[in-house]
């Protein structure tokens, strides 16, 4: 039954570094053809849809790169394996968005107070052509970016360009049959704008895993009280709940006894609390120092 389950995920990851290399090779193709469309056209939109495509293209190399590292087994330098090399990848795909951002707002600006006539053909069908290649993408990584804070980041990158190149081509039949070139710099800007707005919040949530936060959905609180209602414990405390990967949730914490039980009695407790925890909180490592009548600080957050 384990063996199937292993070769399951085996699959799994196997699939999602597929769709993950797939998306990359179109992403390189969209980028190389609209960074010669822009030039050509004159399309900042463009331009900026080609700048965001390469950010793209980075970003999922990173997620491929840390989707084969979290695959590596711990050893005695890496006791976690690369296993946050994802959460890393995250960030680091975050923080590219908001960069890329504020970039394109510049040059907006800049382009806003000088517009240039631009060729639209060109525009039209270089947008239309990576709204179809980034949507594909965006369909391939759907699934996997519900369960993954990797693959969401890139997974996001990917939407926000598809909806980038949306609105190039929105801007290119305006340019076409309205001559409103202004308009180029105004969605390259509306773009920019959106991108800070899903970056950041990839931002905050990937940062907060980095720096060991408890997780928004734990209140630890009542972790501990839930636990504390269990016989011939006396109080948990010293509690550490963090997320060490997007499916692996810790708990660390001291757990002073109401007697002097045996390792055996202790191994017994151990099983229950780690099925409470598991079925009411999803925490699926535990980690517990059992204490009797020990002079320590028993707040439930102690700083060490």
């Amino acid at each position: 039954m384990s063996q199937s389950h292993n070769n399951h995920t085996h699959d799994y990851k196997d699939v999602k570094d597929r769709n993950l290399l797939i998306s990359i090779f179109l992403n390189i193709l969209i980028t190389v053809a609209q960074i010669v469309g822009g030039l050509v056209s004159g399309s900042l939109a463009l331009l900026s849809d080609a700048l965001h495509n390469f950010s793209d293209v980075i970003s999922l190399i990173v997620s491929y790169v840390a989707s084969k590292l979290s695959k590596q087994k711990a050893s005695i330098n890496r006791t976690f394996g690369y296993k946050r090399a994802e959460i890393l990848a995250a960030f680091i795909n975050a923080s590219t968005l908001i960069i890329v951002a504020i970039l394109l707002i510049i040059e907006a600006v800049k382009r806003f107070q000088h517009p240039q006539e631009i060729e639209t053909h060109l525009v039209i069908w270089l947008s239309l052509i990576a709204v179809f290649a980034n949507g594909f993408s965006v369909l391939l990584l759907k699934k996997d970016s519900k369960n993954n804070i990797n693959i969401r980041s890139a997974y996001l990158h990917l939407l926000t360009d598809m909806l980038a190149s949306v609105a190039v081509l929105i801007g290119g039949l305006l340019m076409k049959y309205y001559q409103v070139f202004w308009v180029d710099s105004l969605l390259t800007f509306l773009i920019a704008l959106y991108l800070i707005f899903v970056g950041y919040d990839l931002l905050k949530t990937s940062t907060k895993m980095l720096m060991l936060f408890t997780p928004d959905h734990i209140n630890i609180k009542e972790v501990v009280r839930v636990v504390n209602q269990l016989p011939k414990v006396k109080k948990l405390h010293h509690v550490h709940i963090w997320n060490l990967s997007d499916n692996e949730l810790h708990l660390e914490a001291h757990l002073d006894l109401e007697e002097n039980i045996s390792t055996r009695e202790f191994n017994d407790l151990l099983l229950v609390i780690e099925s409470v925890l598991h079925d009411e909180f999803n925490i699926n490592h535990v980690t517990i120092q059992p204490e009797y009548k020990k002079e320590d600080p028993k707040e439930v957050i102690v700083q060490d």
